[in-house]
Protein backbone atom coordinates (compact mmCIF):
# COMPACT_ATOMS: atom_id res chain seq x y z
CA UNK A 1 0.00 0.00 0.00
CA UNK A 2 1.24 3.59 -0.95
CA UNK A 3 2.59 5.91 1.42
CA UNK A 4 0.38 9.08 1.08
CA UNK A 5 3.43 11.17 2.86
CA UNK A 6 6.00 9.32 0.72
CA UNK A 7 4.37 10.16 -2.06
CA UNK A 8 3.62 13.94 -0.93
CA UNK A 9 7.60 13.70 -0.09
CA UNK A 10 8.66 12.67 -3.71
CA UNK A 11 6.74 14.92 -5.26
CA UNK A 12 7.85 17.44 -3.71
CA UNK A 13 11.35 16.90 -4.14
CA UNK A 14 10.77 16.30 -7.82
CA UNK A 15 9.22 19.63 -8.01
CA UNK A 16 12.13 21.13 -6.60
CA UNK A 17 14.66 19.49 -8.79
CA UNK A 18 12.72 20.94 -11.90
CA UNK A 19 12.66 24.47 -10.32
CA UNK A 20 16.20 24.51 -9.86
CA UNK A 21 16.91 23.00 -13.46
CA UNK A 22 14.24 25.88 -14.62
CA UNK A 23 16.09 28.45 -12.79
CA UNK A 24 19.62 27.16 -14.20
CA UNK A 25 18.29 26.93 -17.82
CA UNK A 26 16.89 30.59 -17.59
CA UNK A 27 20.20 31.53 -15.86
CA UNK A 28 22.62 30.11 -18.51
CA UNK A 29 20.56 31.45 -21.62
CA UNK A 30 20.24 35.03 -19.89
CA UNK A 31 23.88 34.83 -19.63
CA UNK A 32 24.24 33.47 -22.94
CA UNK A 33 22.14 36.55 -24.29
CA UNK A 34 24.33 38.73 -22.27
CA UNK A 35 27.17 37.60 -24.19
CA UNK A 36 25.61 37.84 -27.43
CA UNK A 37 24.78 41.96 -26.53
CA UNK A 38 28.30 42.24 -26.01
CA UNK A 39 29.30 40.72 -29.57
CA UNK A 40 27.04 42.69 -30.90
CA UNK A 41 28.58 46.02 -28.96
CA UNK A 42 31.82 45.22 -29.86
CA UNK A 43 31.30 44.76 -33.57
CA UNK A 44 29.16 47.82 -33.95
CA UNK A 45 31.32 49.39 -32.42
CA UNK A 46 34.56 48.01 -34.24
CA UNK A 47 32.87 48.75 -37.64
CA UNK A 48 32.34 52.40 -37.20
CA UNK A 49 36.13 52.87 -35.51
CA UNK A 50 37.35 50.97 -38.43
CA UNK A 51 35.55 52.78 -41.44
CA UNK A 52 35.80 56.25 -39.78
CA UNK A 53 39.74 56.13 -40.11
CA UNK A 54 40.86 58.88 -42.95
CA UNK A 55 43.70 58.08 -44.70
CA UNK A 56 45.73 60.07 -42.86
CA UNK A 57 44.91 57.66 -39.73
CA UNK A 58 45.75 54.83 -41.73
CA UNK A 59 49.23 56.57 -43.53
CA UNK A 60 50.24 57.15 -39.42
CA UNK A 61 49.22 54.05 -38.85
CA UNK A 62 51.55 52.17 -41.28
CA UNK A 63 54.49 53.54 -39.26
CA UNK A 64 53.65 51.61 -36.52
CA UNK A 65 55.31 48.36 -35.41
CA UNK A 66 52.93 47.35 -33.00
CA UNK A 67 51.06 44.32 -34.49
CA UNK A 68 47.32 45.53 -32.80
CA UNK A 69 47.89 48.48 -35.37
CA UNK A 70 49.15 46.64 -38.43
CA UNK A 71 46.49 44.20 -38.11
CA UNK A 72 43.58 47.60 -38.83
CA UNK A 73 45.84 48.16 -41.81
CA UNK A 74 46.07 44.58 -43.35
CA UNK A 75 41.78 44.58 -42.62
CA UNK A 76 41.58 47.67 -44.57
CA UNK A 77 43.42 46.54 -47.41
CA UNK A 78 39.99 44.90 -48.21
CA UNK A 79 37.38 47.02 -46.80
CA UNK A 80 34.37 46.05 -49.02
CA UNK A 81 35.37 41.84 -47.35
CA UNK A 82 35.72 43.69 -43.80
CA UNK A 83 31.95 45.38 -44.23
CA UNK A 84 30.41 42.71 -45.50
CA UNK A 85 32.20 40.02 -42.57
CA UNK A 86 31.05 42.69 -40.08
CA UNK A 87 27.70 42.92 -41.54
CA UNK A 88 27.10 39.33 -41.53
CA UNK A 89 28.20 38.62 -37.92
CA UNK A 90 26.06 41.69 -37.22
CA UNK A 91 23.02 40.02 -38.57
CA UNK A 92 23.52 36.30 -37.01
CA UNK A 93 24.15 37.54 -33.73
CA UNK A 94 20.58 39.95 -33.54
CA UNK A 95 18.89 37.06 -34.91
CA UNK A 96 20.54 34.96 -32.34
CA UNK A 97 19.42 37.68 -29.75
CA UNK A 98 16.11 37.90 -30.65
CA UNK A 99 15.14 33.77 -30.74
CA UNK A 100 17.14 33.54 -27.30
CA UNK A 101 15.37 36.58 -26.00
CA UNK A 102 11.89 34.90 -26.89
CA UNK A 103 12.71 31.72 -25.28
CA UNK A 104 13.94 33.80 -22.12
CA UNK A 105 10.80 35.96 -21.99
CA UNK A 106 8.49 32.54 -22.21
CA UNK A 107 10.56 31.18 -19.43
CA UNK A 108 10.26 34.16 -16.98
CA UNK A 109 6.14 34.74 -18.09
CA UNK A 110 5.39 31.20 -18.77
CA UNK A 111 1.94 31.52 -20.74
CA UNK A 112 -0.38 29.71 -18.44
CA UNK A 113 -0.52 32.58 -16.41
CA UNK A 114 -2.61 34.59 -18.62
CA UNK A 115 -0.10 37.24 -19.46
CA UNK A 116 -0.06 37.37 -23.01
CA UNK A 117 0.01 40.91 -23.19
CA UNK A 118 2.68 41.54 -21.17
CA UNK A 119 4.88 38.66 -22.76
CA UNK A 120 3.87 40.50 -26.26
CA UNK A 121 4.52 43.96 -25.38
CA UNK A 122 8.35 42.80 -23.75
CA UNK A 123 9.24 40.99 -26.90
CA UNK A 124 8.68 44.02 -29.35
CA UNK A 125 9.30 46.85 -27.40
CA UNK A 126 12.30 45.49 -24.85
CA UNK A 127 13.42 43.50 -27.40
CA UNK A 128 13.77 46.14 -29.89
CA UNK A 129 14.71 48.92 -27.42
CA UNK A 130 18.44 46.54 -25.81
CA UNK A 131 19.67 46.11 -29.07
CA UNK A 132 19.14 49.17 -30.93
CA UNK A 133 20.63 50.85 -27.33
CA UNK A 134 23.63 48.53 -26.99
CA UNK A 135 23.99 47.36 -30.89
CA UNK A 136 23.82 50.59 -32.18
CA UNK A 137 23.85 53.75 -30.17
CA UNK A 138 26.05 53.23 -27.34
CA UNK A 139 28.88 51.72 -29.45
CA UNK A 140 28.85 54.71 -32.19
CA UNK A 141 29.09 57.11 -29.33
CA UNK A 142 32.12 55.32 -27.98
CA UNK A 143 33.30 54.76 -31.47
CA UNK A 144 32.60 58.08 -32.42
CA UNK A 145 34.89 59.86 -29.18
CA UNK A 146 37.98 57.80 -29.96
CA UNK A 147 37.91 55.60 -33.37
CA UNK A 148 41.46 54.67 -33.00
CA UNK A 149 41.45 53.27 -29.43
CA UNK A 150 38.22 51.61 -30.39
CA UNK A 151 39.92 49.97 -33.67
CA UNK A 152 42.82 48.69 -31.78
CA UNK A 153 40.97 47.17 -28.84
CA UNK A 154 38.38 45.34 -31.24
CA UNK A 155 41.56 44.66 -34.24
CA UNK A 156 41.80 40.89 -33.09
CA UNK A 157 38.03 39.74 -32.80
CA UNK A 158 37.20 41.98 -36.02
CA UNK A 159 40.27 39.64 -37.58
CA UNK A 160 38.52 36.28 -36.23
CA UNK A 161 35.20 37.35 -37.55
CA UNK A 162 36.79 38.32 -41.44
CA UNK A 163 38.15 34.80 -41.25
CA UNK A 164 35.45 33.40 -40.49
CA UNK A 165 32.41 35.02 -42.57
CA UNK A 166 34.38 36.88 -45.69
CA UNK A 167 33.23 34.27 -48.23
CA UNK A 168 29.74 35.26 -47.22
CA UNK A 169 30.33 38.86 -46.88
CA UNK A 170 32.07 39.52 -50.30
CA UNK A 171 28.71 37.36 -51.36
CA UNK A 172 26.45 39.93 -49.65
CA UNK A 173 28.65 42.93 -51.02
CA UNK A 174 28.24 41.84 -54.44
CA UNK A 175 24.67 41.17 -53.97
CA UNK A 176 23.90 44.75 -52.56
CA UNK A 177 26.52 46.28 -55.24
CA UNK A 178 23.92 44.30 -58.07
CA UNK A 179 20.73 45.30 -56.45
CA UNK A 180 22.10 49.26 -55.68
CA UNK A 181 22.91 48.83 -59.80
CA UNK A 182 19.75 47.60 -60.64
CA UNK A 183 18.06 50.48 -58.66
CA UNK A 184 20.21 52.98 -60.59
CA UNK A 185 22.05 53.76 -57.63
CA UNK A 186 25.90 54.69 -57.82
CA UNK A 187 27.83 56.00 -55.16
CA UNK A 188 31.48 56.08 -56.88
CA UNK A 189 34.25 57.58 -55.82
CA UNK A 190 35.77 57.93 -59.37
CA UNK A 191 32.83 59.62 -60.94
CA UNK A 192 33.15 62.28 -58.72
CA UNK A 193 36.57 63.19 -59.18
CA UNK A 194 35.83 62.73 -63.03
CA UNK A 195 33.31 65.19 -62.61
CA UNK A 196 35.13 67.47 -60.78
CA UNK A 197 37.81 67.10 -63.42
CA UNK A 198 35.54 67.56 -66.05
CA UNK A 199 34.35 70.84 -64.33
CA UNK A 200 37.62 72.22 -64.41
CA UNK A 201 38.49 71.65 -68.01
CA UNK A 202 34.93 72.76 -68.75
CA UNK A 203 35.42 76.08 -66.53
CA UNK A 204 39.09 77.05 -66.68
CA UNK A 205 40.46 77.26 -70.43
CA UNK A 206 44.05 77.84 -69.73
CA UNK A 207 46.37 74.66 -69.68
CA UNK A 208 48.04 75.71 -67.48
CA UNK A 209 45.64 77.00 -65.13
CA UNK A 210 44.22 73.31 -65.20
CA UNK A 211 47.00 71.51 -63.97
CA UNK A 212 47.67 73.82 -60.98
CA UNK A 213 43.74 72.91 -59.57
CA UNK A 214 43.63 69.38 -60.57
CA UNK A 215 47.32 69.14 -58.46
CA UNK A 216 45.66 71.49 -55.28
CA UNK A 217 42.27 68.66 -55.64
CA UNK A 218 45.24 65.53 -55.95
CA UNK A 219 47.73 67.01 -53.23
CA UNK A 220 46.04 66.07 -49.93
CA UNK A 221 45.98 62.30 -51.26
CA UNK A 222 49.73 62.27 -52.07
CA UNK A 223 52.46 60.62 -49.70
CA UNK A 224 55.99 62.01 -48.92
CA UNK A 225 57.07 58.26 -51.19
CA UNK A 226 55.19 59.51 -53.86
CA UNK A 227 57.50 62.44 -54.71
CA UNK A 228 60.73 61.73 -52.68
CA UNK A 229 64.18 61.64 -54.23
CA UNK A 230 65.43 57.60 -53.36
CA UNK A 231 68.05 56.33 -51.98
CA UNK A 232 69.76 55.41 -55.25
CA UNK A 233 70.03 59.42 -56.23
CA UNK A 234 70.57 60.70 -52.67
CA UNK A 235 74.08 62.41 -52.71
CA UNK A 236 75.37 62.43 -49.26
CA UNK A 237 78.97 64.15 -47.12
CA UNK A 238 81.01 61.20 -45.12
CA UNK A 239 81.22 62.65 -41.71
CA UNK A 240 84.66 62.23 -41.81
CA UNK A 241 85.78 63.99 -44.52
CA UNK A 242 88.01 67.24 -44.82
CA UNK A 243 87.01 70.65 -45.11
CA UNK A 244 89.26 70.78 -48.58
CA UNK A 245 87.25 67.99 -49.60
CA UNK A 246 84.05 69.09 -48.48
CA UNK A 247 84.24 72.48 -50.19
CA UNK A 248 85.14 70.96 -53.30
CA UNK A 249 81.76 68.11 -53.07
CA UNK A 250 79.24 70.62 -52.89
CA UNK A 251 80.73 73.10 -55.46
CA UNK A 252 80.54 69.72 -57.33
CA UNK A 253 77.31 68.63 -56.93
CA UNK A 254 75.92 72.28 -57.08
CA UNK A 255 73.13 71.44 -53.61
CA UNK A 256 72.84 74.22 -51.31
CA UNK A 257 71.92 71.16 -48.61
CA UNK A 258 73.08 67.56 -48.25
CA UNK A 259 72.60 65.12 -45.68
CA UNK A 260 75.76 63.63 -43.41
CA UNK A 261 76.42 60.13 -42.38
CA UNK A 262 78.78 57.84 -41.11
CA UNK A 263 78.90 54.34 -41.76
CA UNK A 264 76.05 54.90 -44.39
CA UNK A 265 73.22 56.52 -45.22
CA UNK A 266 71.18 54.61 -43.03
CA UNK A 267 72.96 56.52 -40.37
CA UNK A 268 72.61 59.98 -41.09
CA UNK A 269 73.97 62.41 -38.48
CA UNK A 270 72.74 66.08 -39.69
CA UNK A 271 72.57 68.22 -42.26
CA UNK A 272 75.13 70.66 -43.85
CA UNK A 273 73.60 74.15 -45.46
CA UNK A 274 76.01 75.90 -48.11
CA UNK A 275 75.48 79.18 -47.02
CA UNK A 276 76.60 77.85 -43.36
CA UNK A 277 80.16 77.38 -45.10
CA UNK A 278 80.54 81.00 -46.85
CA UNK A 279 81.57 82.90 -43.31
CA UNK A 280 84.82 79.98 -43.05
CA UNK A 281 85.71 79.59 -46.77
CA UNK A 282 88.97 81.01 -45.71
CA UNK A 283 89.93 78.55 -42.80
CA UNK A 284 92.63 75.73 -42.82
CA UNK A 285 91.66 72.15 -44.70
CA UNK A 286 92.00 70.49 -40.86
CA UNK A 287 88.93 73.16 -39.98
CA UNK A 288 86.31 71.31 -37.66
CA UNK A 289 83.22 71.54 -40.19
CA UNK A 290 80.86 69.26 -38.19
CA UNK A 291 80.18 71.88 -35.97
CA UNK A 292 78.11 73.94 -38.68
CA UNK A 293 76.02 70.95 -39.06
CA UNK A 294 72.45 71.21 -38.66
CA UNK A 295 70.11 68.72 -36.95
CA UNK A 296 68.39 66.63 -39.44
CA UNK A 297 64.50 66.27 -39.82
CA UNK A 298 63.20 62.91 -40.26
CA UNK A 299 59.35 62.21 -41.87
CA UNK A 300 58.05 58.91 -42.36
CA UNK A 301 57.43 57.76 -46.44
CA UNK A 302 53.57 57.12 -45.70
CA UNK A 303 53.37 60.95 -44.41
CA UNK A 304 50.60 63.11 -46.10
CA UNK A 305 52.51 66.10 -48.41
CA UNK A 306 50.31 68.16 -46.94
CA UNK A 307 51.10 67.40 -43.44
CA UNK A 308 54.52 67.89 -44.50
CA UNK A 309 54.51 71.15 -46.11
CA UNK A 310 52.55 72.29 -42.73
CA UNK A 311 55.79 70.97 -40.73
CA UNK A 312 57.80 72.90 -43.04
CA UNK A 313 56.12 75.68 -42.47
CA UNK A 314 56.09 75.56 -38.88
CA UNK A 315 59.63 74.44 -38.32
CA UNK A 316 60.88 77.01 -40.53
CA UNK A 317 62.94 73.57 -42.90
CA UNK A 318 63.19 73.21 -46.42
CA UNK A 319 64.70 69.46 -46.35
CA UNK A 320 63.57 66.36 -44.99
CA UNK A 321 65.26 62.57 -44.51
CA UNK A 322 62.62 60.14 -45.50
CA UNK A 323 63.00 57.03 -43.55
CA UNK A 324 60.62 54.01 -43.63
CA UNK A 325 58.96 51.46 -41.81
CA UNK A 326 62.17 50.05 -39.94
CA UNK A 327 63.76 53.04 -39.63
CA UNK A 328 66.16 52.75 -42.92
CA UNK A 329 66.91 56.23 -45.23
CA UNK A 330 64.38 55.56 -48.45
CA UNK A 331 65.46 58.87 -49.56
CA UNK A 332 65.32 62.95 -49.11
CA UNK A 333 62.24 65.60 -49.63
CA UNK A 334 62.34 69.26 -49.86
CA UNK A 335 60.19 72.29 -50.01
CA UNK A 336 60.76 72.26 -53.77
CA UNK A 337 59.65 68.84 -54.06
CA UNK A 338 56.05 69.51 -52.54
CA UNK A 339 55.71 72.77 -54.33
CA UNK A 340 56.13 70.68 -58.06
CA UNK A 341 52.82 68.36 -57.00
CA UNK A 342 51.16 72.02 -57.48
CA UNK A 343 52.88 73.99 -60.17
CA UNK A 344 54.73 71.93 -61.44
CA UNK A 345 58.51 71.09 -62.14
CA UNK A 346 60.68 74.26 -61.04
CA UNK A 347 64.27 74.35 -62.68
CA UNK A 348 67.05 76.32 -62.01
CA UNK A 349 70.42 76.83 -63.88
CA UNK A 350 71.59 73.84 -62.83
CA UNK A 351 69.32 71.43 -63.68
CA UNK A 352 69.80 69.45 -66.86
CA UNK A 353 67.16 68.15 -68.76
CA UNK A 354 67.32 64.15 -68.72
CA UNK A 355 65.45 61.88 -70.68
CA UNK A 356 63.96 58.39 -69.83
CA UNK A 357 65.55 56.42 -72.54
CA UNK A 358 68.12 57.16 -75.07
CA UNK A 359 69.02 55.67 -78.61
CA UNK A 360 72.23 53.57 -78.86
CA UNK A 361 71.86 52.61 -82.16
CA UNK A 362 69.45 51.28 -84.76
CA UNK A 363 68.54 48.58 -82.49
CA UNK A 364 69.85 49.42 -79.15
CA UNK A 365 68.13 51.67 -76.47
CA UNK A 366 69.00 52.38 -72.78
CA UNK A 367 65.88 53.28 -70.52
CA UNK A 368 65.62 54.37 -67.02
CA UNK A 369 66.05 51.28 -64.88
CA UNK A 370 64.34 52.79 -61.47
CA UNK A 371 61.07 52.42 -59.97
Amino acid sequence: MDNPLLNFFLFDQFQTILLVASIQATTILAAIVLLLLILSFFISGAEVAFFSLTYRDINMLKTKQDAGWKRITNLLEDPRTLLGSLRVASILINIAIIILSNILIDQIYPQQLGWQIIRFLLKIFLISFVLILIGQVLPKIRSGQNNLRVAYEASYLVEIIYYLFRKLGASLMSMSERIEKFMGGSTSRAYSQQQLEAAIKSTIHEEEEQRILAGIYKFRHITVKQIMRTRLDVNGIPFSITFKDLKQKIEELHYSRLPVYKSSLDDIVGMIHSKDLIPHLNQPDDFDWTSLMRIPYFVHEQKFIEDLLKEFQTKRIHFAVVVDEFGGTSGIVTLEDVIEEIIGEIKDEFDEEESGNKKIDEDNYIFEGKT
